[in-house]
């Protein structure tokens, strides 16, 4: 039996109080091995892939009778077409899109001070957004691989981490 979209929401509901334990269990490791900031690591550790996996779990289900297994490599061809056809589904496609790796783009630079850069951020959102096409693609799940929906995974990660940027850097310790 196949899962479906709901199923997938569903169980990412029902998967909240098990990351928020899996949270609680890392901050307590990481406090009493000493380590700095331990919280913020575990929680930033954890949404990451809460916030990321489900999306791309749903972007490999397979897809509906009414589409084959294509490539669109032309920027904004299907964005256009899709809001001409239907305006209320490309509401839901484009938001959809710009989350797959919101969460993403708003935790890791929290967690890796390497990814503390909205550029950065973008471009490894693209590269794993290029690479679910790509898989999405080779495992001709009745889908259309689109650059669209690329450009809309890494901007909905660069919105993220734009909004979530004040929070990167960890705050100072006064030295009183």
């Amino acid at each position: 039996m196949l899962i479906t979209f709901t199923g997938v929401i569903l169980l990412t509901v029902l998967a909240l109080p098990l990351a928020a334990g899996i949270v609680a269990l890392l901050a307590r490791r990481r406090t009493r091995a000493g380590e700095d900031h331990p919280w913020r690591r575990s929680v930033a550790e954890v949404g990451v892939v809460h916030g990321t996996v489900p999306w791309v779990w749903m972007i490999l289900l397979p897809g509906g009778d009414e589409a084959t297994s294509r490539v669109s490599l032309v920027p904004l061809v299907d964005l256009v077409t899709i809001v001409g056809d239907e305006p209320v589904l490309a509401v839901r496609q484009i938001v959809g899109n710009l989350l797959v790796f919101a969460a993403f783009g708003a935790l890791a630079p929290l967690r890796f001070a390497a990814l503390a850069s909205i550029p950065r951020v973008v471009a490894l959102a693209a590269a794993g957004s290029a690479a679910v096409e790509i898989i999405q693609y080779t495992l001709a799940l009745d889908r259309v691989s689109s650059v669209d929906d690329v450009l809309l995974n890494a901007a909905g990660a660069g919105v993220a981490a734009l909004v979530s940027r004040r929070w990167w850097a960890p705050e100072r310790v006064s030295s009183r």
